[in-house]
């Protein structure tokens, strides 16, 4: 790492979205800092989105831990020196750089104003930095995510109570990422069978987006876009072959339909459990005005778990599935929702073992193994090809081994 007193500047990062999309900006500002040979300040959470958490980074992530695991890699200090702030002319140039950006991009337009102003920031950082790096960089990548950014040891300590709960009741359980909150399905633009009065509440929740586009409900369910309901996830499992004393444990927030809405997959699963249930009021109530500290305990949970299940493709479930794949290749299935829409629509006219047989044929390469594991496939953080090698054993041997560089 560059010291400080000889970087090119101080790099302040305002992250954007849910705590797991705020994760994959914190990640991409180590390597942009890295990039560009500056010092970079503890990111800023947002405070801003949907949910109006006003958690600092230090109260979901362990800081201490996170600067001096990167010390090698990235000097990074917690604010701009009093002494540097004194000497600026001028407040820290703000600017929002183009999503998937390269790092010439960083070298030829931001490194310029950094070392003309000493301090920039970088606003709605998400998505920021291109998905193909050189393996250095994709390597320092897995760093930051796998190993220095940990939890603080009150939210991991929660968190490791909740997955003892739910072995001391099962040796095996499987983890559901439910997102089915109201403002996640009025982004979508998709419909989900609840008439008129779910269009009018979604459609006016989806107006808080102003650039959000009209969209075709049929076109974006045909086209996969639509993330599973409760009752849709619990057929897929079942068809799949996970049995009705099967132990559940349901990371969500609010679910649009509340009760009515989860008694479907309850019914398919009744060993259902989810924070709440586990962790009971008292030892959750300091969390509840926090959603990133939430879901922080689920992706604990999930992580944890023997199968992880996604009902969509969102941040949490892509991030998970790269650290599932990294940490030792545990199973994670998430929905061919392309293909299964149709399925689903016409499962009451068919045999049930014709539909389980068509959703296993439709899920094969949706299930968390490794040969899914391709260069260049999907976004690095759900597929780190570069930091995972395939020791392909002796044919004779028929087995593949994963290692982690």
């Amino acid at each position: 790492a560059v010291p400080e007193d000889k970087s090119n500047g101080y790099l302040l990062i305002a992250t954007s979205g849910g705590l797991n999309q705020q994760r994959t900006g914190i990640i991409d500002a180590v390597i942009v800092a890295r990039i560009l040979n500056a010092t970079l300040v503890i990111p800023e959470l947002d405070h801003h989105s949907f949910w109006k958490d006003e958690s600092e980074f230090a109260n979901v992530f362990d800081v201490n831990w996170f600067i001096s695991s990167l010390a090698k890699d990235v000097i990074i200090v917690k604010r701009v020196p009093d002494k540097v702030m004194r000497s600026m002319e001028k407040p820290p140039y703000t600017m929002r750089v183009p999503r998937k950006s390269t790092p010439d991009y960083y070298i030829d337009q931001v490194l310029p104003i950094l070392l003309r102003r000493r301090v920039v920031q970088l606003t709605k950082f998400d998505y920021r930095l291109t998905n193909e790096l050189d393996e250095d960089l994709q390597k320092l990548r897995c760093h930051v995510n796998y190993h220095a950014l940990r939890f603080t040891k009150s939210i991991q300590s929660l968190g490791q109570k909740l997955v003892k709960r739910m072995r001391k009741m099962s040796s095996r359980y499987v983890a559901i990422h439910l997102r089915f909150e109201p403002d996640m399905l009025a982004f979508s633009g998709c419909y989900f069978g609840g008439g008129e009065k779910e269009r009018n509440e979604l459609h006016k929740i989806r107006q808080r987006w102003t650039t959000l586009p009209d969209l075709d409900e049929e076109g974006e369910r045909s086209r996969g876009k639509c993330p599973l309901t409760p009752y849709e996830v619990g057929l897929m499992l079942r068809a799949l072959g996970f049995k009705n004393e099967t132990y559940v444990y349901v990371a969500s927030g609010e679910i649009y339909g509340g009760e009515e809405t989860l008694r479907p997959l309850k019914d398919f699963f009744p060993n259902f459990y989810t924070k709440e249930i586990l962790a009971g009021k008292k030892n959750l109530n300091p969390y509840l005005s926090f959603s990133s500290r939430l879901a922080a305990i689920d992706y604990i949970v999930c992580d944890e778990s023997d199968v992880f299940v996604t009902n969509n493709n969102g941040n949490m479930a892509k991030i998970l599935a790269g650290r599932r794949r990294f940490m030792g290749h545990k199973r994670t299935i998430r929905p061919n929702a392309k293909k299964l829409s149709s399925l689903f629509r016409a499962y009451k006219k068919m045999e049930w073992s014709l539909f389980a047989r068509k959703v296993k044929s439709y899920q094969r390469d949706f299930m968390g193994e490794p040969e899914e594991m391709r260069t260049g496939r999907g976004e690095f953080i759900e597929y780190p090809h570069s930091c995972i090698c395939l020791n392909l054993q002796p044919p004779q041997l028929g087995n593949t081994t994963i290692q982690h560089v």
